[in-house]
């Protein structure tokens, strides 16, 4: 470097903000305690060292930022530090955070409304009630508006017009709500076993490096919006099957039309409490719950079975003895 280069370089660095920890916090929005935390598990690069001071310089404040914005995407701090490594090795980030927003972004189109208290009353019959209020708060249909204790955010115009239909119908809203839950818990299953499945055969293969290299985070980002309305078509057709079935049946079973037997190698859906399916499901596994239930029933069956010939002989027992 010739010397007015050098003096240029040197002008430079010397023009450099410096930061002592407690101007860093101040800066980055972070604690003291937090920046020191961070140094502790290697998060942050260490600071230079000058007489009994840290000195920080503008690449600790862009890292901060960095952090800052990971933890908002939802990542946690072991996995920001192997992100951060893989970032200090020369391999780029774009891919990564390319698939966290592919897969934290809205997953249909509907887009969200406002409701006033006024109209959310009017729409289930001018009714003012609190409870189913907090109710629909806490469901999420409702999300409350800071600042506005007379209007809501609704996130899904559409749940929100399913459940005004059904209370027009005559439906409670108590049990709408208990409805809401206990599907909701079905369709999360559903959602759990979608991800499984497509993880297993598809995404496994981008994800073998921790994190995933950036052309095959970008080529996995690019697989979601492929496949994103699958489940949501796969659902919809599985449904509309459904609902013919059953419908059907309880129409003849209303009217009084013969149900037809069922055959020995043919299955039927049964329906169980939310919290049942989740305790067999953490004693078995998810795959296994259908199993063990089908094994549960064929169990008290025969066991109700050995009960009543058993019950029977001691009843013949006894009129014999009598007699």
């Amino acid at each position: 470097m010739t010397g007015a280069g050098a003096e240029a370089g040197a002008g430079a660095a010397a023009r450099a903000p410096e930061y002592r920890i407690e101007d860093l916090a101040n800066a980055s929005g972070a604690t003291v305690r937090t920046i020191r935390a961070y140094q502790d598990r290697g998060l942050l690069p260490t600071p230079e060292r000058r007489g009994r001071a840290n000195v920080y310089r503008e690449a600790h404040l862009a890292r901060l930022r960095q952090i800052a914005d990971l933890l908002d995407r939802g990542y946690t701090l072991a996995s920001i530090k192997e992100l951060l490594e893989a970032w200090d090795a020369g391999r780029g980030l774009g891919g990564v955070l390319g698939l966290v927003a592919e897969v934290q972004g809205p997953w249909t189109d509907e887009e969200a409304d406002r409701i006033t208290r006024t109209e959310l009353d009017a729409k289930f019959g001018g009714a003012q009630d609190e409870e189913a209020i907090a109710e629909a708060v806490a469901l999420g249909v409702l999300e409350r508006v800071p600042g506005r204790d007379d209007e809501f955010l609704v996130p899904s115009p559409q749940e929100l017009a399913v459940a005004v239909e059904l209370h027009a119908a005559g439906v409670p809203l108590t049990a709408i709500s208990a409805h809401l839950r206990e599907l909701r818990g079905q369709v999360e299953h559903i959602a759990s076993r979608f991800l499984e499945f497509t993880t297993e055969h598809v995404f496994a293969r981008y994800l073998g490096h921790r994190p995933p290299t950036d052309s095959d985070a970008a080529e996995a980002a690019s697989m979601v919006r492929r496949l994103r309305p699958l489940a949501q078509q796969t659902v919809d057709a599985e449904l509309a099957r459904a609902m013919r079935l059953f419908a059907t049946r309880h129409l003849h079973h209303h009217l009084g039309a013969q149900e037809s037997v069922i055959e020995g190698s043919e299955t039927r859906p049964v329906l169980l409490p939310h919290r049942t399916t989740l305790s067999v499901q953490e004693l078995v596994g998810a795959d296994q719950v259908a199993a063990f239930v089908a094994a549960a029933a064929e169990r008290e069956v025969q066991a109700r079975t050995l009960d009543a010939l058993a019950a029977s002989h001691a009843r013949a027992n006894k009129v014999d003895e009598k007699g």
